[in-house]
Order: structure tokens, then sequence, then C-alpha cells
């Protein structure tokens, strides 16, 4: 490396931060209005119909001390309580302020548990959350285990395929996101209960990354999905989920989050989280509890569907119109996920997409970031003709984006 510097190794960009840095170098800002940012790893965070956004937050005297390592106790009081709500109802199990650990931001949250995980086989899907690979990588005592999603089954991965996932390879835990960041694939309800049952009977730990509980777009569904609503136990079933106002509740500056389980789970989260992050702004913690309230939280997620379900519709419209391969429709999230196979020779590569992109001052992700590959132990990216489109802009953002990209395809 050299320069002083020969005791750091280079440590990569994960996929949204390296298209913007791309962008920044040739004069992207954000909110800048010659752009149209459609690689945006954020939804829009401005007032959705007569909605009220927190615009200002208050700084009690105690909030100038640091907050608890596993977050101030009113608010972990505030997640189980919503949870409970949600998903609890008229169950034997309940959360409570102890199954709670607060982080300052989600991919804290996700290297806590990855800091508590021992020698195990960590299961984790193909393609999914690029932040997830140096994540992978970074702990020495687990060992990470691809598994490639079929795009001819439409990514699907069932619970029969897990119980062999755990039989064949040893998998001991499983991390994944649901609703999958990028192809929108959600399991729930009856599907998630089998994971589940699978799960137990192996005592192989699920980590549920649900920033995204939100946005699901499947008919008849819920408000929020979750695999809390399929535990059996609250301290005994092998269920980690992690959430956070970041999408969901469209607060993605306040980095306050959250991890619910079993409450050795939580405690050992916890303990990694004192040498790892120190805990999150005590301030920010006060002000998300009001947030939390199960009628304002039920009102976010129907807002959320009101406004996003039809730019999700009109996205993939507009993909398919231009020649792209959504694969499937997502399900959930606020991302498509696309094959770039039948657009014109020379743009078929999603990195060469991307930079094409860039001279019309539009940004897309290349589906190659989520080939999750830590230690990069596989030479060549299955998804390298993929792209990654964000719906989470305003609309007109994504029609200015639209029609950039349209541009392209037929210069």
């Amino acid at each position: 490396m050299g320069e002083g510097r020969s005791a750091f190794r280079s440590v990569p960009r994960t996929g949204v931060i390296f298209v913007s840095s791309e962008a920044g170098a040739r004069g992207f800002q954000r909110g800048d209005a010659d752009w149209a940012n459609l690689g945006q790893g954020q939804p829009e965070t401005g007032r959705i119909e007569s909605e009220q956004r927190v615009g200002e937050v208050a700084v009690q005297v105690d909030d100038l001390e640091y907050a608890p390592v596993a977050g101030i106790w009113e608010l972990r009081e505030a997640v189980a309580h919503l949870y409970n709500q949600r998903y609890r109802r008229g169950l034997p199990g309940q959360y409570s302020a102890e199954n709670v650990a607060i982080s300052g931001g989600g991919r804290a949250a996700l290297t806590r548990a990855a800091a508590a995980l021992g020698s195990v086989n960590l299961g984790h899907f193909l393609p999914d959350y690029t932040a997830y690979e140096e994540l992978l990588e970074i702990f020495r005592l687990f060992t990470p285990i691809p598994i490639a999603l079929d795009p001819k089954r439409g990514y699907t991965f069932g619970p029969e395929e897990l119980e062999a996932e755990i039989e064949g390879r040893g998998l001991g835990a499983l991390l994944l996101s649901n609703p999958g960041n990028p192809t929108g694939r959600v399991v729930q309800g009856e599907e998630m209960s089998r994971w589940l049952a699978v799960a137990r009977k192996h005592d192989c730990a699920l980590l549920f990354d649900e920033f995204y509980a939100h946005y699901v777009w499947t008919e008849a569904a819920p408000l929020a999905v979750s695999a809390a609503a399929q535990v059996e136990d609250v301290d005994r079933d092998p269920v980690l989920v992690f959430d956070g106002l970041t999408k969901n509740w469209r607060y993605p500056g306040w980095r306050t989050t959250w991890a619910l389980g079993p409450k050795p789970v939580v405690e050992a989260m916890t303990s990694a989280g004192s040498f790892l992050d120190g805990g999150g702004a005590r301030p920010l913690q006060r002000a998300a509890i009001p947030l939390l309230d199960p009628a304002r939280a039920d009102e976010e997620a129907r807002l959320i569907r009101r406004r996003f379900k039809p730019k999700r519709d009109r996205a993939v419209e507009r993909m398919r119109d231009m020649g792209f391969e959504v694969e499937p429709p997502p399900d959930g999230t606020f991302y498509v996920w696309a094959s770039c196979a039948k657009l014109p020779e020379g743009l078929r590569d999603g990195m060469r997409l991307f930079e094409r992109a860039l001279d019309e001052k539009l940004i897309l992700v290349p589906g190659e970031f989520f080939d999750v590959n830590p230690g990069r132990r596989r030479r060549a990216s299955r998804f390298q003709g993929h792209v990654r489109i964000s719906f989470g802009p305003e609309p007109d953002v994504l029609a200015r984006g639209f029609d950039r990209l349209e541009k392209i395809l037929r210069t």
C-alpha cells in the first residue's frame, strides 16, 4: 500500500457508496436537480400527504450523557410494545425491553450480531445486500457459506431447501434481507412459519434484516412483515430481527435501529457493542419513542404503500418497455432488479451501463455489487449483466431518470 499506510489493507466501498463517489467525481451532490439518482439506498424523506415529519429534536440535560450500550430503556420498551401489538396479539410469548438492543445504524446492529456469532457456518444468499460482503469477511470465527438463488425460479428459496443446506453444509446460522435487497423477494405467512420450524428443529439461527418491512406489494399483504409473527418462544427460538427508522419510517439520517431476539443473544450483542461502537445517540433515541406508537407506525406503513406502490408499478413498466428483463417484479423493497441481457450491444454489462449513465448525470447500481463475495473467493460474478434501480426518490426524479435511461438505450 505504501506511503505510510503499509499497516492497513485496502477496504472496498459498498455499491451505493461506490456509485455515489464515482458520480461525485463528476460533480454530483445530494439534492442536485441536474442529476437523477436512481441508485440511492434511501427512500424520499419528505412529507407524504398531510403527514407530520419531525423537523427538530429537543435535547434534554440528561441527553448530554452517553446512552446505555443497549439503548435507553424507554425506547427498548417502545420497540417491544410495537412488535407485540403488531405480531404477537393473543400469543403467549411477548417481547420485553430485554429482548431489544438499540444501535446507531443498521450496519452497527448487524456488526454486533456478527461479532457475537461463534464458530459456525453462516449461510448468505446470492444476490443480497452489498454491505454484507465486508461484514462476512472481517470476523474470522464463522465461515461464510454462499447460497446461489436461481433467477429462473424467481430467486425463491423454500424451507425444504433451507433444511437441505443445514443438513448438507452444516449451517449454524443464515443471514438474509427480507424483503430481499435487491430482488424484492418476500418470505411471510405460512412459508415463514415453515422456515422457523426448520430452524427450531436444527437449532439454526435465522438473522432477518427487515429494514424494508413496510415496503410490501403483494396482494392482501399485511401493513408490515416480520418473522416475529411466527416466533413461538421469544427467548428460545433462534430468530433475530433487525429494523429501524432508516427505511420504514423514512428517517435515515437518524441512524437509529434495533435488534430483537432472545435475551441471551441480545446480551451478547450488547457486550459486542461495548467495544465496537459504544451505543447510539441518546437524543435521537428519545425522539424516536413517539414514532413507534403502534397507531402512528401503522399510519406510516399505509402512507408508504399509497406513495410507493404506484412508483413501483411505473418503474417496472418503464424498465420493461425499455427492454430490461425484470426478474421477477419486486414483491417488496423500493428496488427493481433487472437483467440487461436484451439491451443493445455494449450496454449489456451493468458496470458499462452505469458508466454510460454518468455521462447523462444518472446514477444506478451495477448488479455485481450484490454478488456477496467475502474474501473474493469467486473470480467471476454471475450478476455482471444486472442492475438495481431504486424507486426510492421523488416521482419527478424517477421520471427524469427513466427519460435519461431511455435516451441512453436509443442512442
